[in-house]
C-alpha cells in the first residue's frame, strides 16, 4: 500500500509539473520572457509561487527543463561499447530526439515537437536562457560520460570521451537552430543525424527514415 500512495504521488507531481511548465512556456510566447513573472505562471495554474518554485526552482528552468538528459543516458548505457564513441553518442542523441518530439501524449502537454520547438525559440531569442542552455550544455556533457561507464573511466578515456560528446552536442546545437529556422518543417533526428555526418563523415550515425 505504502508503495502505491508513492507512485500516485510521484505521478501526482510529474502532472503538476508538467502543467505548470506548459503554462509557463505559453505566458512566455505570449507576453515576453521578462515580462512573465513566477507569480503570473502560479496564479494561471492554480497554485502557489513556492509551488511553482518546488517543482523548477529557477525561472530559467521553467524552459530548460526536459528529461533529454536521462533518455541520452539510457540509450548510451545500452549500445554496444563495441561501436566508435561518436556513433554510441550521436545515435543517442538522435534516438532522444526521436522521444521527444514524437508526438508525445495527449495527457502531457510538454510533449511533442511543437512544445520543443516553442521552448527552443525561447532560448534563442532570450539572453538569460542562452546563458543557462550553457550550462544545461555542460551538464549533458557529463552526463554522457558518466553514462559510458568504465570506457571513460581512466583520464585519458574520459578526456577522449568528453571531447567526442562536446563534437557530437556542437553538431546537435547547429541541427537545433536549423531545425527552429525552418519552423519545424523538417524531423529534427534526421536534422541532427545530418549535422552529425556532416562532421564526423557519413557513415558516422544512420540517417532516420
Amino acid at each position: 500500500m505504502a508503495g502505491q500512495h508513492s507512485t500516485l504521488r510521484a505521478q501526482r507531481r510529474a502532472e503538476t509539473q508538467r502543467m505548470i511548465q506548459a503554462l509557463a512556456v505559453r505566458l512566455f510566447i505570449e507576453r515576453g520572457y521578462d515580462a512573465t513573472t513566477v507569480t503570473d505562471i502560479a496564479e494561471a495554474a492554480g497554485v502557489s509561487p513556492m509551488t511553482v518554485y518546488r517543482h523548477f526552482p529557477t525561472k530559467e528552468d521553467l524552459v530548460l527543463f526536459d528529461q533529454n538528459g536521462p533518455l541520452v543516458a539510457e540509450r548510451i548505457a545500452a549500445a554496444s561499447p563495441a561501436q566508435p564513441l561518436v556513433r554510441r553518442i550521436g545515435t543517442a542523441l538522435v534516438g532522444a530526439a526521436a522521444t521527444l518530439t514524437g508526438g508525445g501524449r495527449p495527457d502531457d502537454p510538454t510533449a511533442g515537437d511543437r512544445f520543443l520547438l516553442a521552448r527552443l525559440r525561447l532560448m534563442i531569442s532570450t539572453p538569460a536562457l542562452r546563458a543557462r542552455h550553457l550550462d544545461n550544455h555542460y551538464a549533458l556533457q557529463q552526463t554522457i560520460v558518466d553514462a559510458l561507464g568504465n570506457d571513460a573511466a581512466e583520464p585519458d578515456a574520459a578526456f577522449r570521451a568528453r571531447a567526442a560528446a562536446g563534437a557530437c552536442l556542437a553538431a546537435m546545437h547547429t541541427a537545433l537552430v536549423r531545425w527552429a529556422e525552418d519552423d519545424g518543417r523538417t524531423e529534427l533526428p534526421g536534422l541532427i543525424a545530418q549535422a552529425l555526418n556532416a562532421a564526423f563523415g557519413t557513415d558516422a550515425v544512420e540517417t532516420p527514415r
